[in-house]
């Protein structure tokens, strides 16, 4: 084993955004990196040393791996939720889980799943913050996320530790929502989304990274899990602190041109995604000692930008 208590971890969807940082992040701490990929080989972009397998070879991936990650899913945020796109974000995160799931059951494989999923678990709320204990949201992306904990939590029928860690909006220099949301106010367009009061629980990249590093190693952390900075912010907060820091003013827009508007270039998705929100609070990541780095949106987009 190594200092870290990692040895060979499997990452799956290590080829997006998160698993950019954390494939490198995994490498620094000793561990040996298989990345599961439909497009394995030098096309990936990955750091030398990293091994690549496609899913045809998933057996031979697991062998001799302590612990997966898995972070497979086309972005939510990627295009208007038509009824085939509602199917591909489903089947891209729950047919690999599945698989990964039926893998594991075999003896001898790995002994910890860290499976993603999304605070939009908790559905479209008011003011008041919600914790791992608050009961599952009623729409789509709530529905998705319940979905997606059950398949990754049938492993642990097979003995192995589960981690449902529930992200944030995820913010990183090199892509995810930062730059879309940056592009705007640095064009001078920035403006508060809708009536502004909706939550927007975010998280610094390094700090996720660390928070999985850590959920790998610490048999202590299990089931669902927040993974958010403890300060979330309404959507005008952040987009004042946005514009603060890159030196442009918010436009003064008002919620009856900016949600209309909105809700017919986005549809489902605009609504859920930029129009509503929820202040997630990471209390069992509290209980478990986790450390951010970046616990204040300040320091996060100051590091940032």
């Amino acid at each position: 084993m190594t200092g870290s208590g990692l040895r060979q971890v499997v990452v799956a969807g290590g080829t997006g955004l998160v698993g950019r940082h954390l494939v490198p992040a995994l490498l620094r701490a000793g561990a040996r990196v298989t990345v599961l990929t439909r497009r394995p080989g030098p096309a990936a972009g990955l750091p030398d040393g990293v091994r690549t397998c496609g899913w045809s070879q998933l057996a031979e991936a697991l062998a001799g791996a302590d612990a997966v990650v898995n972070l497979c899913g086309e972005p939510v945020a990627g295009a208007r939720w038509s009824p085939a796109r509602k199917r591909r974000l489903e089947t891209s995160r729950l047919d690999p889980t599945g698989q990964l799931v039926a893998a594991l059951a075999r003896p001898g494989g790995p002994r910890v799943l860290l499976n993603a999923s999304a605070v939009g678990l908790y559905g479209p709320r008011d003011q008041v913050p919600v914790t791992e204990a608050t009961a599952p949201g009623r729409d789509f992306l709530a529905g998705l996320c319940q979905r997606w904990e059950a398949a990754g939590a049938r492993a642990e029928g097979h003995g192995v530790r589960v981690v449902a860690l529930r992200l944030g909006v995820v913010l990183a220099r090199d892509g995810g929502a930062l730059p879309r949301m940056a592009l705007p106010v640095r064009l001078g367009l920035g403006c508060r989304l809708g009536h502004g009061r909706q939550g927007l629980s975010w998280i610094h990249v390094d700090d996720l990274v660390a928070m999985i590093l850590q959920a790998l190693v610490d048999p202590d952390w299990r089931g669902p899990v927040n993974a958010t900075a403890p300060q979330p912010v309404s959507s005008a907060a952040f987009t004042r602190a946005l514009a603060g820091r890159l030196h442009w003013p918010v436009l003064p827009v008002p919620a009856w041109i900016t949600a209309p508007a909105l809700r017919l270039l986005l549809g489902e998705m605009g609504r859920a995604m930029l129009l509503e929100g929820a202040y997630v609070l990471p209390a069992r990541a509290t209980r478990l000692g986790f450390r951010w780095r970046f616990p204040d949106l300040d320091s996060a987009l100051a590091d940032l930008l």
